[in-house]
Parts: C-alpha cells; sequence; structure tokens
C-alpha cells in the first residue's frame, strides 16, 4: 500500500534546514506527519561553507521531525542548489543491431545513460539528465519512442552538473549526522513539483525560487524542462541592505524586512515610522518605512532584472503563456507581484504547495518557504513508484522468459518424442 510509505525531504538552504516527514494518504495527497527546522549557520549561497555547523542543523531539524513524526529517520532525499549549478543541451545517439524490433524501454535507458559519461570540465559532475525530444530514423519531434521501429535513435538532452566538492560536502554532512541520501534532486525541479501544475508546464512558465542565498530558475514548456539557472541573490541581501541603510542590527534589518517590507517604495506610507530598541542604554531608533521601502525596492528591480535576462537569454521568454510563478521565503515580500509583473510584463503569481498537500496538523507547510521540501517528499515519492515498475517489469519479464523456456522445452520434447514414434512405425514396416 502506498499509504504504508513513508519519505523525508531535507531541504539544506542558506537562512534554514528543514526535514519534512510525509505520507501519501488514499487520495493521492501528501500528509506531513513532521516537520523539523534549524537555523542554517554553515550554508553561504546555497554551498555547505562549514560541515561542523551543517550536520549539527541537520541533527536538529531531522530530531525535531522525528519527535513530531514518531518514527526513525535514516534515509532522507536532499536538494542542491547554489551558483556552481550548470546546464547545457546535448545530442546524443544509438544505432539498434535488431531492425524489426520494436525501440524498447531498454534501448531508451542506454541513450540515457550514455549522457551520464559524458566529459564535463574538471571538478563537476553530472546530477541529472532530462531528455528533450527524441529522433527515431532522423523523424522528429517524437517525446515517446517505445514501441516505434527504427534503426537509429536520437535524443535531445538537457543535463545538469554540479562541483563535485559541493556534492562531496553534502554526502560528508549527510553521513555524519547518520543519514543516508535516496536521491541527490536539483532544488528548482523540486519546487515545480509542488507548486507547478501540469498545465502551465504544458503552456510554458518560468518557476523563480527566491531562497535565502540564491535564485533559482527553472523554465517548462511542452511538459518539459527547458532551461535552468542559480543566480547567486536572495533574501540574505536585501536583509543585508537593510542592516547598513537603516544602521540596525541583522536579526532586526530581517524583522523589519518580513513584517514592514514592501517591494514597491510608493506603496508605503510617508509618515508610518517604526521604533526599533536601541543598543545597550541607547534611545530607541527610528525607521521610516518609506526609506525601508525604497532600500527593498532597489536591490529587488536588481535581483528581477537579471531573473528577465536570464529568461530572454534562454529564448522562451516570448513562449511563456502560464508567465511567472514565485516561490520560496522571499516571495512573501509585499507589493513583489506588482514589482514583477511592472518589470517583466508577464503575468505573474506566488507558488504555494496547497494542491498536492491533505489534511495537516502542520499549517506552517503551506507557505511558500516550504515549497522546496514539500517538493523532495513528492520528488521521493516519484522515485519510489518508478522503481517499483522497473521491478514489476523485471519480474513480468522473468515470468516471461520462463514461460517461454517452458513452451520451447514441452516443445523439444514432443518433437523428440515424435520422431521416436516415427523411427518404432518405420522398424515394424521394415
Amino acid at each position: 500500500m502506498q499509504n504504508d510509505k513513508i519519505v523525508v525531504g531535507l531541504d539544506i538552504g542558506t537562512t534554514k534546514v528543514c526535514a519534512l516527514v510525509g505520507r501519501k494518504n488514499e487520495y493521492g495527497k501528501l500528509e506531513i506527519l513532521g516537520m523539523g527546522k534549524a537555523i542554517s549557520e554553515g550554508v553561504v549561497r546555497g554551498i555547505v561553507s562549514n560541515i561542523d555547523k551543517t550536520v549539527e542543523a541537520i541533527r536538529k531539524a531531522v530530531q525535531q521531525a522525528e519527535d513530531q513524526a514518531s518514527i526513525n529517520i535514516k534515509v532522507v532525499n536532499v536538494g542542491i542548489a547554489g551558483q556552481h549549478i550548470k546546464s547545457l543541451q546535448h545530442n546524443g545517439s544509438i544505432t539498434r543491431q535488431m531492425t524489426d524490433d520494436e525501440i524498447t524501454v531498454d534501448d531508451v535507458n542506454r541513450l540515457t545513460n550514455d549522457m551520464y559519461r559524458l566529459v564535463t570540465p574538471p571538478g563537476s559532475e553530472i546530477i541529472h539528465v532530462m531528455p528533450q525530444e527524441y529522433k527515431v530514423d532522423y523523424e522528429e519531434g517524437i517525446t515517446d519512442p517505445v514501441g516505434m521501429s527504427g534503426v537509429r535513435l536520437e535524443g535531445n538532452f538537457h543535463i545538469i552538473t554540479a562541483q563535485s566538492n559541493a556534492i562531496s560536502n553534502i554526502n560528508k554532512c549527510i553521513a555524519r549526522a547518520g543519514l543516508e541520501i535516496d536521491n541527490l534532486i536539483l532544488e528548482p525541479l523540486a519546487s515545480s513539483m509542488s507548486v507547478l501544475s501540469d498545465e502551465e508546464k504544458e503552456a510554458g512558465v518560468a518557476l523563480v525560487d527566491i531562497g535565502g542565498g540564491t535564485t533559482d530558475l527553472a523554465i517548462f514548456k511542452d511538459n518539459i524542462i527547458r532551461h535552468t539557472a542559480v543566480l547567486p541573490f536572495g533574501g540574505n541581501i536585501i536583509t543585508s541592505d537593510i542592516k547598513q541603510g537603516c544602521m540596525v542590527m541583522q536579526n532586526q534589518a530581517e524583522q523589519l524586512k518580513v513584517k514592514f517590507g514592501k517591494a514597491i517604495a510608493d506603496e508605503a506610507s510617508d509618515n508610518e515610522i517604526v521604533s526599533i530598541p536601541g543598543l545597550r542604554d541607547r534611545t530607541p531608533k527610528e525607521i521610516s518605512l518609506k526609506n525601508l521601502a525604497y532600500i527593498i525596492e532597489a536591490r529587488m528591480e536588481e535581483i528581477v532584472e537579471l531573473i528577465y535576462s536570464e529568461i530572454v537569454r534562454s529564448g522562451y521568454s516570448n513562449s511563456l503563456a502560464a508567465g511567472i510563478v514565485i516561490t520560496g521565503g522571499g516571495a512573501q515580500l509585499q507589493n513583489l507581484v506588482q514589482l514583477v509583473e511592472y518589470i517583466t510584463g508577464m503575468d505573474t503569481r506566488i507558488g504555494y504547495p496547497n494542491e498536492h498537500l491533505g489534511k495537516s496538523k502542520i499549517d506552517a507547510v503551506k507557505s511558500p518557504m516550504h515549497a522546496t521540501g514539500v517538493g523532495l517528499v513528492l520528488a521521493g515519492y516519484q522515485s519510489l513508484d518508478q522503481r517499483e515498475e522497473k521491478h514489476v517489469e523485471v519480474q513480468q519479464q522473468e515470468v516471461y522468459n520462463k514461460v517461454v523456456t517452458k513452451t520451447a522445452n514441452k516443445e523439444g520434447s514432443s518433437k523428440r518424442l515424435l520422431d521416436r514414434l516415427k523411427g518404432l512405425l518405420s522398424d515394424d514396416i521394415d
């Protein structure tokens, strides 16, 4: 039963480490059984920079999730992000020996596995290979070649690479925390699973995940991922701007951004002022919300323009009928949708991971902040389903082979018996 399986997603972010324990109910919706969060002090712009601090944060988050879900966590699905993530397009092909037979799943898998053997720049390795479209004997535009007849099978693939050191550091952190990695998944891919609908992916959509240290971009068209990018700016840089511009502490700047921040300065009142407690024996500091909004707007404009230029560079800026979907912790900033629509001219909405969630006692998980965590759990389930399907296919093939062998043996025995009878009859006639 599917609802007996429990999957854990571990989001190792720049601002937080979050562990989510999920189980699918009888309706196929995800129920979050437990959630654990810890402040992430060992990650900078999506890359692990201090292993000990990251391990401590992972242990805290996993322990909280274990206590809440009343289970023992051993295996996790982990997200990876950072500016080191690169993507490229590559074309591959295989020539089949059996021209009469149909193209099988094994043929497609052989072509896909060949892509993992591509020579990548030193210090990097392939983490995802995603087919775009196939050609069979030069016939283009095929999405699923299984069952077709042909000699030459070609495929165009979207390949995502990551720095070997970054992957190694994540593996070290997980191992030291006493856990095992089931799947290592690119974070914008995980987020897309939790907030995008199939209709949006079909029509063309750009997913923008604004995290603490990075902003991730994933572009979909015709239900296929077409472009990925990671920008080295996120919510933390806005907090730093507020800290310097308003001359306040880091935690005060974060609270100002979350509670009073607006992405469009014209939306802020000229007369509103917030009083911040001063340092020891000093008077409270007064902050104008108008000035706060100006600081935020300046930085957000820069980030949105970078996102838009990346969308244009991908070549899909005129093909995104579903526009832009913003998610991640940074998506909660007031008036951000209006700012993005004004700069890009595209329809924009906030992406919430509610569509795939069933009833849950943990309401906090419905925030855009947890889109990646929910997506990691969903990706874990998808991987489980694929492994089960493969297992069933292998079992079916084994049964088929046994039946064929048995039938062949029977036919061989019958033929031998018939030959003996013919021999005996010949002897009698003689």
